[in-house]
């Protein structure tokens, strides 16, 4: 079994910081919303993979936030792993209400910015759970490693097709947690307009095994640009910018 990786002096904070006074910030720049996964912490393989970051979340947080141009990308940690806690996370549907009132907070700091919800693999079924709720507008849903696969090999897809939001979903070709099968079939059947782009070889973490890419002739950085580029097209579009 892999050792943790050491701890990194980085965290996220729950506090939001305030809104810069530049009358340049675009009020068509996102403001985004990350939520992470089940788990903060990863094996050593994936650690030194996302740079001594603490979470793909932050690997990623840096990059969308840098191609939407995001007035801000604001990360936070569910309360069952705040303060160095290490316990199991709850069911989603538990960590709703937590989530809603974060993104309610970032709506105050930054008003009048399209929202965008994002999150990775427990943080995106949350952030489709909140999307739910009536009395927000999201423009988009960024779905990083999809848990469609939960507990005795039970098939998620409530969440999913109650959905009248734009979504975008990036997964992994090889995720034991979402077929990409089972995935298509449930997009045919969700109500609003969604899009998928498969990391070749990608696994829950969408991180590509070494083989794979010397077979491919490409590195993890590529597939990652790759990415990142669907997911920004698809924004742009949804903004009415493309």
């Amino acid at each position: 079994m892999a050792s943790s990786p050491p701890p990194s002096k980085r965290r996220r904070k729950n506090q939001i910081e305030d809104v810069p006074n530049d009358a340049s910030v675009q009020k068509k720049s996102p403001l985004i919303i990350f939520a992470h996964d089940a788990t903060l912490f990863v094996t050593v393989a994936v650690f030194f993979w996302l740079e001594n970051r603490e979470s793909i979340v932050e690997l990623w947080k840096e990059m969308i936030g840098k191609a939407l141009h995001a007035v801000d990308v604001v990360t936070f940690d569910y309360p069952y792993f705040s303060g160095g806690k290490k316990g199991p996370p709850p069911k989603a549907e538990k960590l709703v209400e937590y989530h809603l009132r974060i993104v309610k907070d970032a709506i105050a700091k930054y008003p009048g910015h399209p929202l965008i919800l994002a999150g990775k693999s427990l943080g995106s079924r949350v952030s489709c759970m909140v999307a739910a709720q009536e009395d927000i507008d999201i423009s988009a849903i960024i779905c990083l490693g999809y848990p469609l696969k939960g507990a005795n090999e039970a098939v998620r897809i409530e969440t999913l097709l109650q959905l009248t939001v734009p979504t975008m979903f990036v997964q992994g070709s090889k995720d034991a947690l979402c077929s990409l099968d089972k995935l298509a079939a449930v997009r045919k059947k969700m109500k609003f307009v969604n899009e998928l782009h498969v990391v070749d070889g990608g696994d829950h973490y969408l991180k590509i095994g070494k083989k794979h890419l010397e077979s491919k002739g490409t590195t993890q950085e590529e597939a990652d640009d790759q990415a990142v580029k669907a997911v920004s097209v698809f924004v742009m579009k949804v903004l009415g910018e493309s």
